[in-house]
């Protein structure tokens, strides 16, 4: 299979914004907005040709890419820190119990708290794959959302102790969220399309400035914002999924904007991260022979993950097929990461 991840490129421009248009909103980290677009690609740019050691503000976007054709039909995001320039919100959720010995009655309900408890950690999103690659099993999905993984593996002195990841929530029919109608909403002055655009491409500040900031009885919402609360997109689903395998959990935290789970684990437990394995090549095999495996090779600029065959054994030592270690510009003498699929 000739498709790998690997950093994006001021000419990958035009496949990026065109996904962009096909999200249908709610993708606050993959806008359809032109200049936002460039603005990110300039900064994961600069990001690459860092040498930080430790957890800054940098924001890596990578691309899926058929190296046979040059057509992109993917994209993802790691943000190696967040909350540093404008805070990044979340609400909360907490259970209050309240008895009335008068009345002999017991009141449990739940409130939204707004918080910034994720401010300093890392943060995977941005994950769009092309409707023309969903389809054949070819696992396209999986390869783009634990090549971030990986990548994380591979430099993890450049990120935090925990990363998160929020998940779009439900939006209905006409591009609007029944959670941001019945609490932001009401306060900002703007429907959710117009909000989350505003906040893709300028950032939280308005959050701060607006949101009220005392807790939220969920007993006062509406029916429609309560049957949403802390639920994924139907086409979120599968990636949620994805995320519970790696570990991550939603822990009571949602968006503020369309009410979707935003879930962490901590860096060092996600399954891929633990599992997976630093070798050196040894050289290359013939043949399909080998285990097929995810691969990751380069350390920044240079970074590739893709499927591939490895073989270990007592004669040969360890060795890629052809086609993975030409993907991934490996030659003997390489080091490499593997990690079972």
């Amino acid at each position: 299979m000739s498709f790998r991840v690997r950093p994006a490129r001021a000419g990958d421009f035009g496949a990026i914004y065109d996904m962009a248009t096909l999200t249908g909103g709610g993708f606050t980290n993959l806008p359809a907005d032109k200049g936002t677009l460039v603005g990110k690609l300039s900064r994961s740019e600069a990001a690459f040709a860092s040498e930080a050691g430790a957890p800054e503000g940098d924001l890596f976007l990578f691309v899926l890419e058929n190296a046979e054709t040059g057509e992109i039909r993917g994209t993802c995001q790691v943000f190696s820190r967040i909350g540093i320039e404008q805070p990044f919100y979340s609400y909360r959720i907490s259970k209050l119990t309240q008895t009335s010995p008068e009345l002999g009655r017991t009141f449990h309900t739940e409130m939204l708290n707004l918080c910034t408890d994720f401010n300093d950690c890392s943060e995977v999103g941005g994950l769009f794959l092309h409707p023309d690659a969903r389809a054949g099993g070819l696992g396209l999905g999986v390869l783009l959302a634990r090549s971030r993984y990986l990548f994380i593996r591979r430099n993890r002195e450049r990120f935090a102790g925990k990363v998160v990841a929020e998940l779009r929530g439900v939006i209905d029919d006409d591009g609007g969220s029944p959670f941001w109608d019945a609490i932001a909403g009401r306060f900002f002055g703007m429907g959710f399309q117009e909000a989350d655009a505003f906040n893709g491409a300028h950032g939280t500040q308005f959050i701060g400035d607006l949101m009220p900031k005392t807790p939220i009885y969920t007993a006062m919402l509406s029916a429609a914002a309560l049957a949403v609360l802390g639920k994924p997109h139907p086409s979120g689903a599968g990636a949620m999924r994805m995320l519970e395998a790696e570990g991550f959990s939603a822990e009571g935290y949602v968006d503020i904007f369309d009410g979707g789970p935003t879930m962490s684990a901590a860096t060092d437990k996600i399954r891929t991260i633990a599992e997976t394995r630093e070798l050196v090549l040894d050289g290359i095999h013939d043949g399909p022979g080998g285990e097929r495996t995810l691969l990751a090779g380069g350390g920044l600029a240079d970074f590739a993950s893709a499927y591939g065959r490895l073989a270990i054994s007592p004669q040969e030592g360890v060795t890629l097929d052809a086609g993975s270690a030409g993907l991934l510009g490996l030659a003997a003498g390489d080091s490499f990461l593997a990690v079972g699929r």
